[in-house]
């Protein structure tokens, strides 16, 4: 058995910057463009082993272990959903469905700013509701390729978009995962960020028109973006605090999405916006093949069938992601395999946590429950619809294995690098820097849940791991842990964007591997701005009337 170390050098200053040793790495190899995000990320995980071993004394078989099992937890469950989603959309492509798809959207609107609306935001919402864990971004990241975008734009775009609703992703998974890490009142806690993140969902449809477009091309379709935004955010606030934080982002992204198309049948902007790329210098477009000759018109029998695949995809996803689906098989398709020899032998400690707690280390092989599996299930049923042979199935499945094997290996070492901070306690000893904060800690704890997110690249692990902390300090410093528990949740959500493995489900979705650092070094300030800004409204929840009176106690 194995206590965790916090302040291994005896200097909280010094113990904290060897901490982040192996986070700074991983971000500065990725930013700098000149190393593949792959070997980034294993050499980040070398430094990370060398860190827990060295300076925090974690033993080097328990490291080892955890590692391995941060592996395992990179394929299983966020892998498995890149690949399926990626070997969906090349059928869809192989067979022309998707090209007809695009022209359909086409068809809505032509302008482009008004088609990330729509996709990025709207339809990536309800993709985050319903499943979570990456596939927002691949499916919105490869529609809005297909549409033409330059491939920054539709990295970056669906990275920035899919901020605001992922608190309540997987059907308010995050919620319930600090609800179990805190024991507070999951209703409560979904109710106060139900009370935080609907500011955010009117401001982020605007803040991803600015990036595109600039501010002049923004205030042109203000009036769409304000109909996206408060027919998103009214419906959150409201399923949240009155019936349930599992369905927020279902009902709010199906009503967004039906305002917005409704919008657009009396309103259309005096002048299209065109140009699929982005406002700045954006040469990621040179690196695109020339597109393909218009094909000539799509009837409206065709136009419906190339929307079955992705009707098919979300009414699975949709269903796996339902708590009475996963109650019926995860008794009967459910392996649990306890990691021997890091099972139960490595203990959380004060001041982490109220007395010391044993951390379990067990890989629940849940195959046939995991979103990928559902995944997987609507490609082979739309490729029955699009009259694939089983033979062509198998061989475009490989092929896509062959196509983001790389990104397979890059969020494997990612995952490793998580499991082994939480594992070593390098993330408790980060997240106690932030403790420290005093007066400033609403903030500073908001940051917390940014940087938890930054780190394991999941809401729902950042609850998990900060959740505890959040709820104790909050007590120690006279703060309603309900606030600090939604904060961590509010404020990590903008930390989505920055995480190195959604940065490479994107450039994985829009196929343009190999430039993680430039994606990476795009998003990285408007995730900071935006994280302060939350952090800015729960200092203003924590202390300032009329904002005070929004916290439930």
């Amino acid at each position: 058995m194995w206590n965790q170390v916090y302040d291994p050098f005896g200097s909280a200053v010094l113990s904290t910057l060897a901490a982040a040793i192996p986070v700074v790495t991983l971000l500065v190899l990725i930013a700098s463009g000149k190393v593949s995000a792959h070997i980034a990320a294993i050499l980040a995980l070398l430094v990370a082993l060398a860190i827990s071993i060295f300076a925090f004394t974690m033993p080097a078989d328990l490291a080892i272990r955890a590692t391995l099992l941060g592996v395992v937890t990179g394929f299983f469950p966020i892998g498995w959903i890149i690949l399926n989603v990626i070997f969906l959309y090349r059928l869809t492509v192989e067979k022309g469905w998707f090209e007809i798809l695009q022209q359909s959207i086409g068809g809505i609107t032509q302008d482009r700013r008004l088609q990330l609306l729509l996709i990025a935001f709207a339809f990536g919402a309800f993709f985050e509701g319903a499943s979570g864990f990456g596939t927002p971004v691949a499916v919105t990241g490869a529609l809005l390729i297909g549409l033409g975008f330059s491939p920054l734009a539709a990295s970056g775009l669906s990275l920035i978009a899919n901020t605001a609703p992922v608190a309540y992703g997987a059907l308010g998974t995050p919620i319930q995962g600090l609800a179990s890490v805190t024991g507070l009142d999951p209703y409560l806690l979904g109710a106060m960020v139900g009370r935080q993140l609907p500011f955010f969902s009117l401001i982020v449809p605007f803040w991803l028109i600015w990036v595109f477009a600039g501010r002049k091309g923004m205030w042109q379709i203000w009036p769409a973006i304000l109909v996206t935004g408060v027919s998103f955010a009214v419906p959150q606030f409201l399923i949240s605090n009155f019936i349930n934080p599992w369905i927020v982002d279902i009902g709010a992204s199906l009503i967004s999405m039906g305002c917005l198309v409704a919008f657009l049948q009396v309103w259309q902007p005096k002048e299209l916006w065109l140009s699929p790329k982005l406002r700045t210098h954006d040469t990621s477009a040179d690196t695109m093949p020339p597109p393909p000759p218009p094909r000539a018109k799509a009837s409206r029998a065709e136009v419906i069938w190339s929307w079955v695949p992705w009707f098919i995809l979300s009414l699975v996803v949709g269903l796996w992601g339902t708590g009475w689906f996963k109650a019926l098989v995860n008794p009967i398709f459910t392996i649990n395999v306890p990691v021997t020899g890091l099972h139960n032998m490595i203990l959380k400690v004060p001041p982490v946590v109220a007395k010391p707690v044993a951390e379990g280390a067990v890989f629940a092989f849940t195959y046939l429950s995991y979103t990928g599996t559902g995944i997987l299930i609507a490609a082979l049923i739309a490729a029955a619809f699009m009259k694939f042979s089983p033979v062509r199935m198998v061989t475009a499945y490989a092929e896509t294995i062959w196509v983001v094997r790389k990104s397979l290996l890059t969020i494997a070492a990612m995952l490793a690098i998580g499991t082994l901070t939480r594992y070593s306690g390098l993330d408790a000893t980060l997240g106690l820097a932030f403790a420290h904060a005093g007066f400033l800690y609403p903030f500073f704890g908001t940051l917390l849940g940014w940087l938890g997110v930054a780190l394991t690249g999941s809401d729902t692990a950042s609850n998990v791991l900060f959740g505890g902390l959040q709820k104790i300090t909050a007590e120690q410093l006279g703060l309603s842990p309900i606030l600090m528990g939604a904060a961590n949740s509010s404020g990590g959500v903008m930390g989505k964007m920055i995480d190195a493995q959604s940065i490479v489900v994107a450039s994985t979705a829009t196929n343009w591997f190999g430039h993680e650092g430039t994606i990476l070094r795009f998003v990285f300030w408007h995730s900071i701005a935006l994280a302060c800004l939350v952090g800015c409204f729960v200092m203003l929840q924590a202390y300032v009337w009329p904002f005070t009176a929004m916290v439930i106690h």
